[in-house]
């Protein structure tokens, strides 16, 4: 069965997200940034979302986190819960 990690950032609006896409391609520590800005209580873990399967996370989640490079950082990513910066940490099929 697939299994995926991941940590993520969310925010409330697009604009806000490239900003700090931005800043992380420039080297800025991912995990900071999440303590920092992220809404979703994940952020004091520095986004980390632990282990989990196809289904477990809402469709947009689930699409990118199954799919996209493992490694980089992908968004924004638009949720029912606002805008996500997604970085996919290992995934097994």
């Amino acid at each position: 069965m697939t299994k995926a990690s991941a940590r993520h950032i969310l925010v409330d609006d697009k604009s806000s997200c490239e900003a700090l896409k931005s800043r992380i391609e420039a080297g800025e520590d991912f995990a900071g940034i999440a303590r920092e800005h992220s809404n979703c209580p994940s952020g004091q873990q520095g986004g980390d979302l632990g282990e989990f399967r196809p289904g477990q996370m809402v469709k947009e989640f689930d699409q990118v986190v199954f799919s996209a490079e493992v490694g980089k950082v992908h968004g924004p990513v638009q949720t029912q819960f606002g805008y996500h910066l997604i970085e996919i940490t290992q995934r097994t099929s």
